[in-house]
């Protein structure tokens, strides 16, 4: 069980909020490819409901607190999709227990188009590897509309540790056991399972403190209140670049462009932490195919569109996806299989 400490200095940490405001591996890819397949397929079985959809708002619901890129994201989309199908698209957020709480909640909303989620791979591809037992099927629950995103996270740290790239701050860290916390977005979330890892590979004891999400850990780090923590450029260049963090490590195969200084995991030696991650648009299982196919259609375009890319995608450091209901089905399956790996490596464990 990963220890957790929650430190003190609320008001400092509501100051700096104000600033603020996802033996046989391939046996197992090709049965939970056959079986997300197969659930996806069933959709079409559906009478054709689409002509006269929507007649009323869609609720999208965001696992994660207002404020975080996740959650930005979804309402552009959501204003612009609205707009697009002439009824309401209201952001609903849903934080709590790892994303477990909404993830449950769509899982059992009625598979009509009007309820879908906007989550991450901790929802769909890392908690199944952390808990024992899920209240929802990541597999058989949802039907996979289209992967948003890709974004690579970035390791920041408050001014105050000693540290400049990640090769110091282990060498810091082995020379004070314990005294290191950082913050995730929860246990069982992306930053948890990364920073678990590097400190089984580095050899290192860093204490785990479980925050809601980015609006939550990025201004504890900037308060003091942990040392360290993970976020995308979207949430944290400004902080960066303003020298109120450090950041000492990215994801990715490639340097960030818009912080071209920051070198990757596999340069400073530790290809093996999952230290990106995505967001994706759910619908529960069983929605009219006809539907998901009208949503896909809708929010591609919406990615696609010249000034979108340009505002919400280059600008924040994220990578476009943009994929058919059926590519990100088979990508689900091998995100599972990565982070399985990744779960047994670090060693983290959600009790």
């Amino acid at each position: 069980m990963v220890l957790s400490r929650r430190a003190g200095n609320a008001s400092a940490r509501e100051g700096a909020q104000a600033l603020f405001l996802w033996s046989d591996r391939m046996t197992v890819f090709k049965t939970s490819l056959a079986a997300l397949l197969l659930a996806f397929s069933a959709v079409g079985a559906a009478p054709a409901l689409a002509q006269g959809y929507p007649s009323r708002p869609i609720r999208i619901v965001v696992p994660y607190p207002a404020g975080g890129g996740i959650d930005v994201i979804s309402r552009v989309i959501g204003e612009r999709l609205g707009r697009s199908l002439g009824q309401p698209v209201l952001v609903d957020n849903k934080p709590g227990a790892g994303t477990i709480l909404a993830a449950d909640f769509v899982a059992k909303a009625p598979a009509d188009g009007y309820t879908l989620m906007v989550t991450t791979d901790s929802t769909m591809t890392i908690n199944q590897h952390l808990y024992a037992k899920l209240p929802y099927d990541p597999v058989k629950d949802f039907a996979p509309i289209t992967q948003l995103v890709l974004l690579n996270q970035l390791l920041l740290a408050n001014p105050a540790v000693p540290a400049s790239n990640l090769k110091e701050l282990i060498a810091y860290a082995k020379a004070n056991p314990g005294k290191l916390n950082y913050a995730s977005y929860g246990s069982g979330s992306q930053p948890h399972l990364a920073m678990e890892t590097l400190k089984a590979q580095a050899g290192i004891d860093i204490v785990h403190v479980p925050y809601k999400g980015i609006p939550q850990a990025v201004p504890a780090a900037l308060a003091g209140e942990v040392q360290l923590t993970f976020s995308g450029a979207a949430s944290s260049q400004a902080f960066i670049k303003a020298g109120k963090l450090k950041a000492l490590a990215v994801g990715g195969k490639t340097r960030m462009p818009l912080l071209p200084d920051v070198p990757t995991f596999t340069e400073s030696g530790f290809p093996d932490v999952p230290s990106n991650a995505w967001f994706g648009l759910f619908a529960p299982a069983g929605t009219p195919r006809d539907i998901v196919m009208k949503l896909h259609a809708e929010v591609t375009r919406i990615l696609k569109d010249p000034e979108f890319v340009q505002k919400e995608i280059v600008a924040k450091s994220y990578d476009l996806v943009a994929s058919t209901p059926e590519e990100f089905a088979a990508f689900l399956v091998a995100d599972s299989v990565r982070n399985a790996r990744a779960v047994k490596i670090s060693g983290a464990k959600v009790e």
